[in-house]
Formats: C-alpha cells, structure tokens, sequence
C-alpha cells in the first residue's frame, strides 16, 4: 500500500498544498481556519511522509511531529480557543516539517535523471512549499512582534484575518511581485522578506533551470 502511494507522493502533497491554499474559497472562514486548516495540516504532514517513507529515522522524527500537532489540536477544540503559545509552537512543527519536504523535494528532483510528469509536480510542490516556509515565518515575527508587518490588509486584530494576509503576502513576496498592501516596519520582519524574496528567486533560477536543462537535454537526444 504504502509502495503503491509513494508513486504518487508529489501528486498527494501537491493537492493537500492547494487545498490549503485555495480551501478558504469554498468553505466559511471561520470554520476553515479553526476546523478545516488544522485537519489540511495534518493530512499535509501525513503526505509529506511518503516522500522521506524510504528514511526510516526521519519517518519517526515525522510521526513525533504529527502527534504533538493533533494533541494540539485537540487540545484547542475542546477548549475551544488557542493560546498564543501553541499557536507558536505549531507554526515551528510546520515550519520544521515544511523545512525537511522541501529539502528532500528539491533533493529528488536535483538528482532525477529523467524529466517526466513525477519531476514537474515535484517542482511546482516545492515552490509552494518555500511559500509555505514564509508564512510560517513572517506569522511567527507578527506574534512575536506585533505590528511587524502594516498595512491595509493588516488593519483587522484578528488572528485569522492576519493569517489569510501574511499567507497571502507571503507568496507575493516569494513571487516578487510585491503589491504593497503589507509592509515589513520593523528590521528582523524586512530581513525575513529580504530572505524570502531571494529563495523565491534562487529556485527559479538554479533550480528549475537545471530541470528545463535537462528536459530540453533528453528531448532532443
């Protein structure tokens, strides 16, 4: 069972990764963020242990983090609220958890031999995943230090609201397109977008470079 998922393993992450993304959209806000987001989290960390399934301490490394995430989030629904320090502590397992996929992702599509299907999902799975990296980083710098990041989009005091925002900015920071509805004001949350904005570039240029290259490569031979 397990062998037969791995052969899908980007496919899998990729639509948990768009399922959180584009999930707001379809169903009320509120019940997305509190019930439905969590639940897509879980399911994404599940998904992410196929592509490390072949690791096997990694894999236990990744259980541990699954397990401290549902307990947390078990824990907030039935208290029904999240302190702020879970909040914290779930955003590092994210952060950690998107860390390590996307390491190994880039790992296995730098070394595929032969461009296919499988290496252009991984890809594209990977570069969500960075935008992934940033929100979790630049939602830990607002809570940490709020009033970080300003702006239009940043006005509402609630957490779910900022969440849908730096989700947002995060990608186009990544993107560099760079809208201006969010600032960075403060130093460590510009460095953060500095960083964020020079990873985004760096894949594209080395990264999917080496995969166009080698696609054009066997194409043509």
């Amino acid at each position: 069972m397990v062998k037969d998922l791995y052969n899908y393993r980007f496919e899998l992450f990729l639509v948990t990764q768009l399922a959180i993304l584009f999930g707001s959209l379809f169903f009320p806000m509120d019940f997305y963020e509190e019930v439905l987001l969590p639940l897509l989290y879980l399911i994404g960390i599940l998904a992410g242990m196929l592509m490390i399934s072949k690791h096997k301490k990694m894999m236990w490394f990744f259980v541990l983090l699954f397990v401290t995430s549902a307990f947390i989030f078990g824990s907030s629904m039935i208290s029904r609220r999240e302190e702020e320090n879970s909040i914290l502590i779930r955003l590092l397992i994210y952060f950690i958890f998107y860390f390590v996929v996307s390491v190994n992702v880039i790992k296995q599509v730098w070394k595929a031999k032969m461009v296919n299907r499988k290496v252009i999902v991984g890809l594209m799975s990977g570069y969500i995943s960075l935008g992934f990296l940033a929100f979790f980083l630049f939602m830990a710098i607002e809570l940490i230090f709020p009033g970080a990041f300003q702006g239009t989009l940043m006005e509402s005091q609630s957490i779910d609201v900022k969440s849908e925002s730096l989700l947002y900015y995060s990608y186009i920071t990544l993107l560099t397109i760079g809208y201006g509805e969010i600032i960075p004001v403060i130093p460590i949350a510009q460095k953060a977008a500095v960083l964020v904005g020079l990873m985004g570039q760096f894949y594209l240029v080395i990264v999917t470079a080496v995969v166009v290259e080698k696609y054009i490569k066997h194409s043509s031979s």
